[in-house]
């Protein structure tokens, strides 16, 4: 009976780990960081002290729930980096962040400085800032990237990146996609002006009726 008691208690613990952080990446992603805790332990089906439990601080939270996503972002800097040609890794780059973070709201806003304390999240938000200054000049010394480029137009695209709102997921990626490519016309010295991805209706860009 001893034997089996640990085991049992180390495999709900496990499942409601699991639940918590299903429901704070489902809530972070559609309502961005303000979310309430108790919102997540119900949506969870656990009590707040059993959230607490596990994460004592939101901080501690998002970034266990963003730590795949940290991971992803890292992955996609060190392709682009590893790229032999640096305007292109560049392109790159910036193509597959706007799309990680036209996915998920709550990730844009943890990278964007909304809980700079945040050990793992800062830790990764400096190793693309880093990684990305570094090719960003490599870019500019072929010629392809301006050279008044800086690191903030990076931050500026997420910004803007974030604003982004479409009926779905898939719609909101694909005009993400269309913002990615023309910003990269904007940063490119001689923009060679290549047929940008599909447009999207957008919600705000519906008429609200007819014009008067």
């Amino acid at each position: 009976m001893t034997g089996h008691v640990p085991r049992s208690l180390r495999s709900d613990a496990q499942d409601n780990r699991a639940r918590i952080l299903e429901a704070a990446r489902a809530l972070f992603s559609a309502d961005g960081l303000d979310v309430p805790m108790r919102e997540i332990a119900r949506r969870a089906g656990v009590g707040p002290a059993t959230l607490y439990r596990r994460f004592p601080t939101k901080q501690a939270l998002v970034a266990e729930a963003f730590a795949d996503q940290l991971n992803a972002c890292r992955a996609i800097v060190d392709e682009g980096c590893a790229e032999p040609d640096p305007w292109r890794g560049l392109c790159q780059v910036i193509e597959r962040i706007c799309e990680l973070h036209a996915r998920d709201r709550g990730f844009t806003e943890a990278f964007l400085s909304s809980f700079p304390d945040t050990a793992d999240v800062a830790a990764g938000r400096e190793y693309t800032v880093v990684a990305v200054a570094a090719l960003a000049q490599r870019a500019k010394e072929t010629g392809r990237l301006r050279s008044d480029f800086v690191l903030d137009d990076l931050i500026l695209i997420l910004m803007a990146n974030k604003g982004i709102r479409a009926a779905s997921t898939a719609a909101q990626v694909m005009a993400s996609r269309r913002f990615a490519a023309l910003a990269i016309q904007a940063f490119e010295a001689c923009p060679e002006h290549v047929p940008l991805p599909p447009a999207v209706r957008l919600a705000s860009a519906e008429p609200s009726g007819p014009p008067r």
